[in-house]
């Protein structure tokens, strides 16, 4: 589920080419998913699990660890014709039962998660907001301080103080939504769109499909995939953000769900994957603009997406139903990952597909359709 504004989960990471960079950014994406605030995974990334304060500081004495180099990947030109294209594609998170955007104007929004109304930044939000200060002033709780999307910052409740966390429910799965320093609250629920696409594909198979979730943050996308019937391997590098995803399976009662939980760095586990000749019928992958793993591995997305995309078509198997990459805070159009996705799916036909995830307006019964909200970019192959 990473609003991944998402975090520069702090992710699971790795060089996948020899640098040790440090800039982050990673935001569901730059979000600092950085770790539960996200950290790894919703951002989105900041992964953000139960105790909150320790492991923060841990996670910033990490990131100025000493970089971890590994090897470049050398990607050779494949053969064969690129995959068929579909552009642009838009998905939309429009009303969907335990949350809505129902305004957005002057750099925020104001959103519905389950019984809360809750306002945040976003800067993508430039044009004026539709309902009267008097409503967003009557929210339950509202971000303030630094809006970068590495920012740190607080929670002021108008109201009542609320606690920590809260029951959330998306597509039937119930997890825990949580205010983090970071402003993110555990869950990207544009990535619906994903998920329910997931839980499609799970359902239609006639047989158990092996997913695979890279970045996975808070584990909403993992549990929903196991429920449908998937045998899940969730990845993420933070060992918060993995707290948060074993607290979500058993608030959601679903501990005899197939799913392995890993704490490692993204790069390193899918080399080891292909290495081992492990195969996957789904690969969903949201990394963060920088992230850096438990050891100190350095990712950049830039330096490193194509690496972790010929990979991941290595590690796909025969019968294969998709591989998604979700892009936040990039600087770039969809096009880039779009043609990057095609060149490496040469030759193995299908047809790839490229946009953006946007949340829509909804006002405050969620039923009244309004302005479009892009959040981020995606690609994903399918077999077609």
């Amino acid at each position: 589920m990473k609003e991944k504004d998402r975090r520069s989960k702090n992710a699971s990471v790795t060089t996948a080419k020899g640098r040790g960079a440090e800039a982050r950014g990673g935001g569901r994406h730059a979000e600092k998913r950085s770790a539960p605030p996200k950290g790894g995974g919703f951002k989105e990334r900041p992964a953000r699990p139960a105790a909150a304060q320790g492991a923060e500081t841990r996670e910033k004495q990490a990131k100025h660890a000493p970089a971890q180099e590994t090897p470049a990947r050398v990607i050779a030109r494949r053969n064969g014709d690129k995959p068929a294209e579909r552009v642009p594609l838009i998905l939309e998170t429009s009303d969907a039962s335990g949350y809505h955007l129902i305004d957005s104007g002057a750099g925020e929004k104001l959103e519905q998660y389950g019984p809360y109304r809750i306002v945040r930044p976003e800067a993508q939000a430039l044009w004026p907001r539709n309902l009267p200060d008097s409503v967003w002033e009557k929210a339950d709780a509202i971000f303030t301080g630094d809006t970068d999307e590495d920012g740190m910052g607080r929670w002021r409740f108008p109201g009542a103080v609320l606690g920590e966390t809260w029951p959330m429910q998306l597509l039937n799965t119930e997890f825990h939504g949580r205010f983090t320093s970071f402003r993110h609250v555990g869950v990207f629920p544009e990535q619906l769109a994903h998920w329910s696409w997931v839980k499609e594909q799970v359902e239609a198979a006639g047989r158990p499909l092996k997913v695979l979730n890279l970045f996975g943050y808070t584990g909403v996308a993992s549990l929903i995939a196991a429920r449908a019937g998937a045998e899940v391997t969730h990845v993420d590098a933070s060992k918060k953000a993995i707290g948060w995803a074993r607290e979500n399976q058993q608030l959601a009662r679903a501990e005899n769900l197939p799913i392995r939980w890993i704490c490692d760095d993204a790069m390193k586990f899918i080399q080891r994957e292909e290495r081992r000749g492990s195969r996957y019928d789904i690969i969903l992958t949201d990394p963060p603009k920088f992230g850096r793993g438990p050891n100190g591995e350095v990712w950049q997305l830039f330096d490193h997406l194509a690496a972790m995309l010929d990979i991941c078509r290595e590690i796909l198997s025969p019968e294969a139903r998709g591989l998604v990459l979700t892009a936040y805070s990039i600087r770039a159009s969809f096009y880039s990952i779009h043609e990057l996705m095609r060149e490496t799916m040469r030759g193995r036909g299908g047809r790839v597909e490229s946009g953006e995830l946007i949340i829509r307006e909804g006002g405050l019964d969620g039923r009244e359709p309004g302005r479009a909200l892009s959040t981020s970019l995606f690609s994903r192959w399918v077999p077609q």
